[in-house]
């Protein structure tokens, strides 16, 4: 007998081994035309493969939460398979599942075309209409190997060679199309559905490695249906029109350049912005009690080796030697907090400490994972370090997340999500101290009273940690803000305080961030706005133009008076049409027009013209400076 649980915590008995399909048509015919899979004890299997032992089952259906990415696996298939049906000689080696879609690398001479991904992706529509069966076959190590040998794929055969001795190795028979995979899939191909696309190819090395052979990886996305496909193109769209870079070409904002890779020019109105959100920041820390410090850039690697960093991140540090001594331009600024802790705070009366910094910092990354401003080996951290006792936690995490949510809605976030990564593989700290940190920041979690989803892994290698995901205005998510608990490196470099008792304890530390790097973050305002700033933002808020050149002196007084009131105001006396320069500074994203002509000089008038709206509207200059003057105040300066 197999007794099988379901989520409702019904039972099903059957006589002997039962697979999922089995189940599922059990309990009707719609539920077994819908299955896609099955989840058993939490292990996500092929509907047709025996279940032998009692055991909780759940039947996977389209609009389950691990479709997505078995359907994504299985268009990677599909794909191989189409295109060595099309390309015979092309070898496969990996294909997975993307957090968007799919990709699957393939070994051949000739470049793939922007026509082949074309004919690849009408055939995979052909594959998906035969509705081919996909089985589930075990084989024999030495059998694998010479199979795919014989057939040229020395890329499989290579990849088994490299598995344990006692690994089960499975093959997917997709149709008379088979390939080496550990599996889940799909029953038959025609449950992928249609709602798949390819978009693009690049080159990837084998198993990751530049000094190995380079492929041609075929990228493409899936989805449920048609219709959240075509979303996602749509969405596609609309982020190549947004994207920071071309917006940042347009308005003059940045430039990078090869004579300084990583690293980014900042225009007068780039920086503008930048110091802008700096500024605001500033005073959100200061009104939050936060002490800002600045460490140094370069430090003896001595330092990095008693925190840890140099073993886990010298490959990401740039190095300088000087005087026969070792330093590194330094990748994060927590080791250099500890030092200025070290030498003042003495008694548990000082903690909380909240010691901040808008840290510059360096890392090596790889020239190919550079991204305009997402990406960069230069960049500003909006950095703090919170030294607090065990029994702070819970407060100051509140405190913390308080902070950061009004933070983001000052910049327009309004639905954020929380992540709790936990320990990865490679870590600092025994078991019991990651028991403690995770048990604590747990618990200071669920009393802010954020919900979150587990991240299993992804901890700092010195402690668990909080990821604060935001929503933009087309629906991605970018993860900024961090909190993480640290009783790791306080201990490494020799961090105590005088408890009330007078013995010697260790501090908390809690690593924290709202921004993340200033650069990524100011992309993602970028991007978010297409541009299109709030006036608090804009690193240009007003033109003054003008209609006849007979209003230049009074275009002058107009910008005057708003530079008064704290506006970033330029002119535009140029001998153009008036029509043409409202196009222009449209074009350039100046939220506010300020249009006079002679009448307006006469009159001591102004008339205001705002971004995306075809109106104007005629105001008293004290008037329009006033009004102007109310509606640029930063979010954390006007009145409530």
């Amino acid at each position: 007998m197999v007794a099988i649980t379901l989520p409702d915590g019904s039972e099903k008995a059957y006589d002997g081994p039962v697979s999922g399909l089995d189940v599922a048509e059990s309990i009707g015919s719609g539920l077994a035309k819908a299955a896609l899979a099955v989840k058993v004890n939490g292990e996500l299997r092929d509907l047709t493969r025996p279940i032998e032992e009692d055991a909780r089952l759940e039947i996977v259906t389209r609009n389950h939460e691990d479709a997505l990415e078995l359907l994504r696996h299985d268009a990677a298939h599909v794909m191989a398979e189409a295109v060595q049906e099309l390309y015979p000689g092309t070898q496969v080696t990996f294909g997975p599942a993307t957090e968007d879609g799919f990709y699957y690398d393939f070994a051949r001479d000739e470049p793939f075309t922007q026509e082949d991904l074309e004919k690849i992706e009408a055939r995979m529509h052909e594959i998906v209409k035969r509705d081919e069966a996909i089985r589930r076959e075990v084989w024999d190590r030495d059998e694998a190997i010479r199979y795919f040998e014989s057939i040229g794929e020395i890329y499989k055969a290579e990849h088994i060679r490299s598995l344990p001795e006692d690994e089960v190795i499975t093959v997917y028979r997709q149709g008379d199309w088979l390939d080496l995979c550990l599996g889940p899939h799909l029953p038959t191909t025609s449950k992928l559905g249609h709602g798949f696309k390819l978009l693009k190819v690049s080159g990837a090395y084998w198993r990751g490695d530049s000094s190995n052979e380079q492929l041609q990886r075929i990228y493409g996305t899936a989805w449920e249906d048609e219709k959240r496909l075509k979303a996602y193109l749509t969405m596609l769209e609309e982020a190549a029109k947004r994207d920071h870079r071309r917006l940042g070409r347009e308005m003059s904002l940045f430039h990078l350049q090869e004579e300084a890779v990583g690293s980014v020019f900042w225009h007068p109105h780039g920086w503008t912005l930048y110091r802008t959100v700096e500024e605001y920041m500033r005073r959100r820390l200061e009104e939050a009690d936060y002490h800002e410090v600045k460490t140094p850039q370069l430090i003896d690697r001595n330092l990095w080796e008693a925190s840890g960093h140099w073993e886990k991140f010298r490959e990401h540090m740039f190095i300088a030697e000087s005087e026969e001594r070792i330093l590194a331009v330094k990748p994060m600024n927590c080791p250099g907090h500890v030092q200025i802790y070290k030498q003042g705070i003495t008694s548990y009366r000082d903690l909380p400490y909240r010691m901040a910094e808008f840290g510059s910092c360096h890392r090596n990354e790889p020239s190919g994972a550079l991204h305009g401003l997402m990406r960069v080996r230069s960049f500003t951290q909006d950095d703090a370090h919170i030294f607090c006792t065990e029994d702070q936690i819970v407060s100051e995490t509140k405190r913390f997340c308080d902070l950061l949510k009004t933070v983001y809605q000052d910049f327009g976030f309004t639905e954020i999500t929380v992540k709790f990564s936990d320990r990865p593989a490679t870590r600092s700290g025994s078991d019991a101290v990651w028991d403690k940190a995770e048990k604590a920041l747990k618990e200071a979690t669920e009393a802010t009273g954020l919900n979150y989803t587990l991240n299993p892994g992804e901890g700092a290698f010195y402690g668990p940690k909080l990821e604060f995901v935001l929503k933009d205005a087309i629906g991605r998510d970018w993860q900024c803000g961090t909190l993480q608990v640290d009783f790791v490196l306080p201990e490494r470099l020799e961090a105590t305080y005088v408890a009330e008792d007078g013995s010697r304890q260790r501090p908390v530390m809690l690593h924290r961030a709202i921004l993340g790097s200033f650069e990524r973050f100011l992309a993602i305002l970028i991007e978010n706005f297409a541009g299109r700033f709030p006036l608090w933002l804009a690193p240009l808020q007003v033109v003054v133009a003008t209609i006849t050149n007979d209003a230049d002196d009074y275009a002058h007084q107009v910008a005057e008076q708003l530079r008064a009131a704290g506006l970033r105001v330029e002119t535009d006396l140029r001998n153009e049409k008036i029509n043409y320069k409202v196009r222009e500074h449209s074009h350039a994203k100046v939220p506010v027009i300020a249009v006079v002509g002679k009448r307006e000089a006469e009159q001591q008038g102004v008339n205001l013209r705002w971004l995306g709206s075809k109106e104007q509207e005629s105001l008293a200059l004290s008037e329009a400076v006033n009004k102007l003057e109310w509606e640029a105040r930063a979010p954390d300066r006007a009145p409530v």
